[in-house]
């Protein structure tokens, strides 16, 4: 990740949307169409340092792309921490304009901790799309699955297998896409295989994992487990000390660890020495997977960091 070494003299916060752009600087709002050219034509007149814009759904994609082909230096903001960032201001209002002025704000007072936006690599991109789309894919499934058991659904019962075999379909096509396109990039084929070097990673997993996370083996140790959603977080308050607790970091992440984990909890794979232990010293059996997924992404990270393709 990089970021600004020096305070953006002019800060331009922009809220997305499909078809306009709501622009504030702090002294001048403005709203311009979200094209490739009024976007050329606003960072020409407005010379920004920084750019802070939020996730929509893909349409901030073209501001991005044009603000790092005219060296202007963008950051993508967390929708959450931009929320919380907004609510601190006691602001109740909520408006594209409103979100604009904040997001200027937010560049201008935050900028020393925002990573800057940076093109991923086509190919990482579209295999993030392949793993998301079967991810619901499997998730439909499932809900198709648990609603042809359901009582009275004898009915639907052609139905049920004709939407069940179509899905099946589709996702043992967007396997074969994930396959293909693995085997074709030699960077990725060879994550992959430091991945399911590990005992008790499999191929899904392992691609899931590097699809969503393709930050990790740049990461330092508590960052990997953070960003997987995995690192605890302590419930304290006075003398009360709470359980703490997993949150944050991407939840999709964290359920492809948790077969992993499982699959050491029933005493198989490397990790089933990691986990046992935990269990012996009295550790609920579901913190002991938590643990245990810590410890898997944790060790994955230093793996990539190190290029070891071997089980230690």
């Amino acid at each position: 990740m990089t970021f600004l070494h020096h305070a953006p003299v002019r800060c331009l916060g922009v809220d997305v949307a499909r078809d306009r752009l709501a622009v504030d600087d702090g002294i001048t709002a403005a709203t311009v169409a979200n094209s490739r050219a009024a976007i050329r034509s606003l960072l020409r007149t407005s010379r920004p340092d920084l750019v802070v814009c939020e996730p929509t759904g893909g349409y901030e994609l073209l501001l991005l792309e044009e603000c790092l082909r005219a060296g202007i230096a963008c950051h993508r903001a967390d929708t959450l921490r931009l929320k919380a960032f907004i609510r601190s201001f006691g602001t109740l209002g909520k408006s594209d304009a409103i979100d604009a002025a904040q997001m200027a704000a937010y560049g201008r007072e935050r900028w020393t901790k925002l990573p800057l936006w940076q093109a991923p690599d086509a190919d990482e991109t579209q295999m993030q799309a392949l793993v998301r789309r079967r991810a619901d894919l499997v998730a439909f499934k499932v809900a198709e699955q648990n609603r042809s058991r359901a009582p009275g659904a004898r009915a639907m019962a052609a139905s049920f297998r004709a939407m069940l075999a179509t899905i099946t379909r589709q996702i043992a096509a967007l396997e074969r896409a994930i396959a293909a396109l693995v085997a074709q990039n030699a960077g990725l084929r060879h994550r992959v295989a430091i991945c399911t070097g590990m005992n008790g990673i499999g191929t899904v997993s392992a691609v899931t994992i590097l699809a969503l996370m393709p930050e990790l083996g740049h990461l330092q140790r508590r960052q990997a487990a953070a960003l997987a959603g995995t690192a605890p977080h302590p419930n304290e308050s006075g003398t009360a000390r709470g359980r703490r607790r997993q949150r944050g970091g991407r939840p999709q992440v964290r359920t492809a660890l948790f077969m992993p984990a499982l699959r050491a909890a029933a005493g198989q794979g490397e990790f089933a020495a990691f986990y046992a232990p935990l269990i012996a010293n009295g550790k609920p059996p579901i913190l002991a997977i938590a643990a245990t997924m810590r410890k898997i992404i944790i060790t994955l990270n230093a793996r990539l960091r190190d290029n070891q393709n071997h089980q230690s």
